[in-house]
């Protein structure tokens, strides 16, 4: 689906607030609200949006650890990916799990109450021997910054050609 500056506007718009209403989103997209209504439903059903979610604070509710992981696997067969990609899709403390090139096979983003309740779910990870090779742990201290708003403003619109700040 090629998208335009109008797309690209809806895009922005609805992902900084998931709640605004039909009148201002078409306001910022520059539309009419049945035409922005009716690109915003075919940007949902192109799968280009993919949900609305509410971001929380979780040590507002409890303490939390949050915990970065880099994860080797001993082999690399497209078998050894899926099963460990299986396993960790199921497990709600994962958060975020990144397949990455370079030295290491993925990165993930894991929470928990404490550091012992992340060490007891790696050695259950250990236990179901799904192939980890090796594992890095790091504690984030601090979140310096934590987006989940794209920069889709300087995303550039098909066919158009992008200029330099």
């Amino acid at each position: 689906m090629k998208l335009d500056a109008i797309d690209l506007r809806i895009l922005d718009a609805v992902q900084r607030d998931g709640r605004i209403t039909k009148l201002a989103l078409a306001e910022k997209a520059g539309l009419s609200p049945t035409p922005c209504w009716m690109r915003l439903r075919k940007l949902e059903k192109a799968g280009i949006i993919t949900g609305y979610h509410a971001r929380i604070a979780p040590r507002r509710i409890a303490p939390v650890a949050s915990v970065m992981m880099e994860v080797t696997l001993a082999n690399h067969r497209q078998a050894d990916f899926e099963r460990f990609e299986r396993a960790i899709s199921a497990i709600p403390e994962v958060v975020s799990c990144w397949s990455v090139g370079g030295g290491v096979d993925y990165i993930l983003k894991m929470i928990a109450p404490d550091i012992d309740a992340y060490q007891r779910l790696v050695d259950g990870l250990l236990d179901r021997e799904l192939g980890i090779d090796r594992y890095f742990t790091y504690i984030v201290t601090k979140t310096v910054k934590e987006e989940t708003v794209l920069p889709v403003s300087s995303f550039t619109a098909a066919g158009e050609e992008q200029t330099a700040p």
